[in-house]
C-alpha cells in the first residue's frame, strides 16, 4: 500500500510518500515544498496543485492522508489552509486516491500512542519508526510522514 501525506500549508507544504509492506512503512519520497511569498496567492495554489499532481503521477498512492484544519488564532492563515487542503483533496480525488482525513490527536495516538504528546515527541518517533536521512528536519516533512503513518496505522491495508 502506498500512501501520499501532506502537511498543509501555502509557504511550506510538507509531502510524505510511504509504502507499507509486511507490516512495516518505508519512506520512498519526502520534502518541503515551497512557494514563494512574492507570489500573488492564486498563483501559489496553483503551483501546490500542479506539484500534487507529479508526485500522485509519480509514486502512484492509493491513499491521500492529510491533517485537518487545527483552527489557528490567524482566521486569515486558517482560510488559506483550508484553500491549499481543498486543492490537494481535489487533485487526490481526480486521481482516483482514497481520502483519509487525520485530526491532530491521531497523529499524535497513531505516531506516540500518547494523545496529549507534545511536537517534539511525535518528530522524535516518526524517527524512530521510520528510516529516514539525517538531513530531513523540516518539521513540515517530518509532520508529512507522521501524517502518512497515521493513515497506515487506522486503515490497516
Amino acid at each position: 500500500m502506498v500512501i501520499l501525506g501532506v502537511d498543509p500549508g501555502y509557504e511550506r507544504l510538507g509531502l510524505a510518500v510511504i509504502q507499507k509492506e509486511g507490516g512495516k512503512e518505508k519512506v520512498i519520497f519526502s520534502e518541503c515544498f515551497k512557494t514563494s511569498a512574492k507570489l500573488p496567492f492564486p498563483k501559489r495554489i496553483a503551483k501546490i496543485g500542479i506539484e500534487i499532481r507529479r508526485t500522485i503521477k509519480k509514486y502512484s498512492p492509493k491513499i491521500l492522508s492529510i491533517e485537518t484544519l487545527f483552527l489557528a488564532t490567524n482566521q486569515k492563515t486558517a482560510m488559506r489552509v483550508a484553500e491549499v487542503r481543498g486543492v490537494v483533496i481535489y487533485e487526490a480525488e481526480n486521481a482516483g486516491l482514497e481520502v483519509f482525513e487525520a485530526t491532530p490527536l491521531q497523529v499524535k495516538v497513531a505516531t506516540t500512542g500518547y494523545g496529549k504528546a507534545d511536537k517534539n515527541q511525535v518528530m522524535k518517533m516518526v524517527k524512530m519508526l521510520v528510516s529516514i536521512d539525517e538531513n530531513k528536519k523540516s518539521d513540515d516533512e517530518l509532520d508529512a510522514i507522521a501524517i502518512a503513518l497515521t493513515a497506515s496505522a487506522y486503515l490497516r491495508g
